[in-house]
């Protein structure tokens, strides 16, 4: 039996190559929106002490500079989050983009493959009718000696 050689085994390489790239971009993409996450989650936390200090200073008596300051912060953490957001929105759809492309990059990959296993079905069946064809003639050239044989010994 002959050995199976794709001739199309650099493409198939190359797309194998491009999705594992595709693979890190997404996964790099991942851990930014992670990251800013972490980051708006932090702002938020932080809202929240703000706030508190808000209520506590507003239970204890009225200094009224330190509550003043303390409406500034929560107003501040307001448009902190607020822009936090966005850049979380933006690295979610950055991530959205490279899952598309990885998407794209698998599918072309698969289709490479199933090519490949085409070619290698058909390769399987032209080296079984090569097989089947050298049995035949093998089995014709046995039956037809054998025939001359018995027709010399009568």
């Amino acid at each position: 039996m002959g050995k199976f050689k794709y001739r199309m085994q650099n493409i198939l390489k190359l797309k194998e190559k491009l999705e594992d790239q595709s693979k890190m971009a997404y996964a790099n993409q991942r851990r930014a929106l992670t990251r800013e996450e972490q980051i708006e989650e932090e702002l938020k936390n932080e809202k929240n002490r703000y706030e508190e200090e808000g209520k506590r200073l507003r239970s204890s008596g009225l200094n009224v500079r330190d509550i003043l300051e303390n409406i500034q912060g929560v107003n501040t953490m307001d448009m902190l989050i607020a822009d936090q957001h966005v850049r979380v929105k933006i690295e979610e759809d950055k991530l959205e983009k490279r899952r598309q492309e990885l998407e794209k990059v698998m599918k072309e990959r698969k289709a490479q493959e199933k090519l490949r296993e085409h070619a290698y079905r058909r390769f399987q069946q032209e080296e079984n009718a090569a097989e089947s064809k050298i049995i035949d003639e093998l089995t014709s050239y046995t039956y037809g000696n054998k025939r001359k044989e018995s027709k010399k010994g009568e």
